[in-house]
């Protein structure tokens, strides 16, 4: 049954059945041939963000749409930033840290916001910073399995407060839960995550360097601009899922993707060019382990049962992208360096 709140169609046997499998009810996630419930009402602008922004940029990469003179005083900056301890969740926090929760609760989790974020219509950098929230906090904090899915609507309340203009309300995030936290937890879990990231709820994302990084990918003209955007976004949220790419840097993760993007498209050309290794600051070999994690991903090999971003870049509206095949392997030879060029 689905039913209508504040606009916003849901449907509640998709919001419990999270909440269940995050506390280990999760068997039916595990066959291929069982279907997700279906979210409805979906609007058409939901299209990711860093697609719409790159839909209207120059076809060559120009400094100048991207503050020319201190641009890259801007990104220095950032990748600086994204080094601090202080923002970065700890690598291996699920053994370290936590005794209920494991990484495939963790996925259970980010598979489900994957489809809030859709069905309330947030900013792609919402839904990453949420996640980064959720992976410092834990990283911090001892949490059990029945207060998983708090922390993840709580997180993605915070990100929301900071990035859109007009978030989700307390109700709408309580509803989407099918009301199993009342809103005075929501406030109570908010206060808890703020005060464990000392309120540096400000971070560089996957999608802040995937936006440059694309747009330079851009420069050679190689591949179709929409559909190159749109497998990017699609292969960053992927490795969302995946608590094994906890470990690299955001602009590692955006590099590895702009990387496997451009093989997918030229598999018989080398994927990386002298511009993406100046601007990223990774040669092919940096790239390698997080490259072929992310095409295990995207192959099924890894997250198989976890499906809301394949679902998503499955619609019409993402071109299907997300059915795009590629080769099974990535020559050797690429990850060597740029004499193939």
């Amino acid at each position: 049954m689905t039913v209508k709140v504040n606009s916003v169609s849901v449907t509640r046997f998709g919001k419990k059945r999270t909440a269940d499998a995050i506390v280990g009810l999760d068997s039916h996630l595990q066959s291929p041939a069982k279907k997700r419930a279906p979210l409805d009402g979906i609007s058409h602008l939901s299209t990711h963000t860093a697609v719409r922004e790159n839909e209207t940029a120059a076809a060559k990469f120009d400094d100048s749409e991207m503050c020319d003179g201190y641009v890259n005083d801007i990104y220095d900056y950032l990748h600086n930033m994204e080094k601090e301890t202080k923002r970065r969740p700890l690598q291996d926090y699920i053994n370290k840290v936590q005794k209920d929760v494991t990484a495939n609760m963790r996925g259970v989790l980010v598979d489900w916001l994957v489809e809030v974020a859709e069905e309330y219509n947030l900013q792609s950098d919402t839904l990453y910073l949420s996640i980064i929230y959720i992976d410092r906090f834990l990283s911090l904090n001892p949490l059990n399995k029945q207060s998983l899915q708090l922390l993840g609507v709580s997180s993605m309340s915070i990100a929301s407060k900071f990035e859109e203009i007009n978030p989700p309300t307390l109700d709408d995030f309580c509803y989407i839960t099918d009301n199993t936290y009342k809103k005075e937890e929501l406030v109570k879990m908010e206060a808890d995550i703020l005060k464990s990231l000392k309120f540096e709820v400000s971070s560089p994302t996957i999608n802040t360097f995937l936006r440059r990084f694309s747009r330079i990918s851009e420069q050679d003209r190689k591949y179709p601009d929409l559909e190159f955007q749109l497998l990017g976004c699609y292969l960053a949220e992927l490795s969302l899922l995946d608590y094994a790419c906890v470990k690299f840097l955001p602009s590692v993760i955006a590099s590895s993707v702009v990387f496997l993007s451009r093989f997918m498209f030229h598999p018989d050309k080398h994927p990386w060019n002298a511009n993406l290794e100046k601007f990223s600051g990774y040669k092919p070999a940096d790239l390698q382990e997080c490259v072929l994690l992310i095409q295990d991903l995207q192959l099924g090999k890894r997250g198989g049962s976890l499906v809301a971003v394949r679902d998503k870049y499955n619609q019409h509206k993402f071109k299907c992208i997300g059915l795009m095949k590629g080769p099974l392997q990535i020559p050797s030879l690429y990850f060597e360096g740029l004499k193939n060029v």
